[in-house]
This record gives structure tokens, sequence and C-alpha cells, in this order.
């Protein structure tokens, strides 16, 4: 028989449940809002050079736009990659990821073609 032995609190009534494996220590809790603290400070950094690129006349409309749109694309990465824990998922996520910029862009694609006055999908 297996001799089992249970950890109870300081009343001697109710088992002790988290201790063990699995608990977190003070280190990687640390080390995790670190991390968070970092990736908040970037994207305090890129909605300042955000507003501060608005007031910037880069030459033409398309520029200014490729401009903000650049920053949003870098902020985007930061809060997918690290708030919802992309950077540490499996392939599967990123596959799906690709999948899903794959198909937005194709519907981009197909809207904007059907804009087109000699396309064959043009209405009138």
């Amino acid at each position: 028989m297996a001799n089992h032995s249970v950890t109870t609190d300081s009343h001697g009534s109710t088992p002790v449940v988290g201790q063990g494996h699995g608990s977190h220590d003070g280190h990687d809790i640390g080390k995790a809002i670190r991390t968070y603290l970092i990736i908040f400070g970037a994207l305090i950094v890129g909605t300042i050079l955000t507003v501060w690129a608005s007031y910037i006349d880069f030459g033409t409309p398309s520029i200014n736009i490729v401009v903000a749109l650049a920053i949003a694309i870098v902020k985007g990465g930061l809060v997918a990659g690290f708030f919802m824990h992309l950077v540490d998922e499996r392939k599967v996520i990123y596959g799906l990821l690709i999948a899903t910029v794959f198909f937005f862009s194709g519907l981009m694609y197909i809207t904007l073609w059907s804009m087109e006055p000699l396309s064959f999908i043009h209405f009138k």
C-alpha cells in the first residue's frame, strides 16, 4: 500500500493546495512583472512616437500612412507576442496567425481588386 501524507493549514483542518510542484517562486513572478513593465514602457514610447509622427509632414499622405502603420504593427506585435503570450506558444499558434494574415491579405486584395473599373467583378 502507498503511504499518502496531506499537508494541512495552521489550524490542522484544511489541506493546503498549491505547494510543491506547480507553484511559482518570487523570482519567476518578478521576472514576468519586469518583462510586462518593459513592454508597457515600449508601448508608451510607441504611442508617443505615433503622436509625434502625426505632426510631421513626410512629403505625401501615403508616406505618413506607412509610418503610422509601421509603428502600429510594432505595437501590435508587442501586444500579441507578450500580453497574448504568443512568444511562448507552439508552432500551431504561429501557423494559425500566419494563416489569418494570409486570408486577411487575400480579402483586402479582393476588395481592392473589385473596386478597379476593369475588373470583371466590378460593381457599378
